[in-house]
């Protein structure tokens, strides 16, 4: 299970000018500034102030077409807790409220840094926990700092050509210890969410068959062709057409399946996306060759 928390990340302000700028916090740095995508009327250039609530200031260092380097004169956890906003997806069309910093949340959130809830981890409660404990059935927890880029569509012609977008995770010491005794003991596992499984997938070292202690990016593109070797089954949420993680489910349950699954799923009105409904894949080796033209 993936343990990151979502950050209060989206802030509201104003250019010297008067003009209305969204700032999507998109990573803290160990230098205390951030990275975030900015959104305005007209972009802001390097060196202009955003103004914000409780006479915030913030500065922009520097910009790429995609992200924006900023500095605060407060520390940025403080900024976000008094005057941040919940990243709601684009799909949930209503302002976010005080419940959101809660209800946004899995039960087992414990790691700050996302911007986006592992969503497959919402349809796990304390008692269903308590069930799975009970059944013998191990927990263990990575962190993924899940990006706002996770819900870019692809809009290239050929796979290939997508720019991944990065996401810091760390796998510890127990986990990895914890994922190598099961596999030797002929024990299964099981990812919850697409996140755990990009994590996963980052961290196994082929060449030893083990999963290896991991911190630090990964823009790991994982669609039909792929191998996969540390997962077993996935739990996973519906997700949007043309993303990357409808690419992911395709690759590690096989593309035609998937396909008669959002059919029925479709057809039988089933909830998509962050508080949709959930499926339970197995992996089908055979899904490297089952790509579609």
């Amino acid at each position: 299970m993936n343990d990151t928390r979502v950050l209060p990340a989206r802030l509201h302000g104003h250019k010297p000018t008067g003009g209305a700028v969204e700032i999507l916090i998109e990573r803290l740095l160990p230098d205390g500034t951030a990275k975030a995508q900015l959104r305005a009327s007209k972009t802001p250039r390097p060196g202009t102030k955003i103004h914000l609530k409780n006479q915030t200031t913030v500065r922009i260092l520097s910009r790429t077409a995609e992200m924006a380097h900023l500095q605060a004169d407060r520390p940025w956890p403080q900024i976000m807790q008094e005057i941040g906003h919940t990243p709601l997806p684009p799909y949930i069309d209503r302002p976010d409220d005080q419940a959101d910093r809660h209800r946004y949340q899995t039960v087992y959130a414990n790691t700050p840094g996302a911007v986006a809830a592992p969503t497959a981890g919402l349809h796990f409660d304390r008692p269903l926990l308590t069930q799975l404990k009970k059944r013998q059935i191990q927990q263990a927890h990575l962190t993924l700092h899940t990006a706002a880029g996770t819900f870019q569509p692809v809009r290239t012609e050929k796979i290939h050509d997508h720019p991944m977008h990065s996401e810091w995770l760390q796998i510890a010491e127990p986990l990895a210890a914890k994922f190598n005794a099961t596999r030797a003991a002929g024990g299964r596992i099981v990812a919850v969410g697409t996140t755990s499984v990009r994590a996963l997938e980052t961290a196994y070292d082929p060449a030893t068959q083990t999963l290896q202690p991991y911190r630090g990016d990964t823009a790991i593109f994982l669609y039909p062709g792929h191998r996969f070797q540390a997962v077993d089954a996935l739990i996973t949420n519906f997700h949007l057409p043309e993303s990357t993680l409808l690419m992911l489910v395709a690759a590690f349950a096989g593309h035609q399946r998937i396909m008669a699954t959002y059919a029925e799923a479709i057809q039988q009105n089933y909830r998509f996306f962050s508080y949709g409904d959930a499926m339970l894949l197995h992996h089908n080796p055979a899904a490297p060759q089952d790509i579609p033209a």
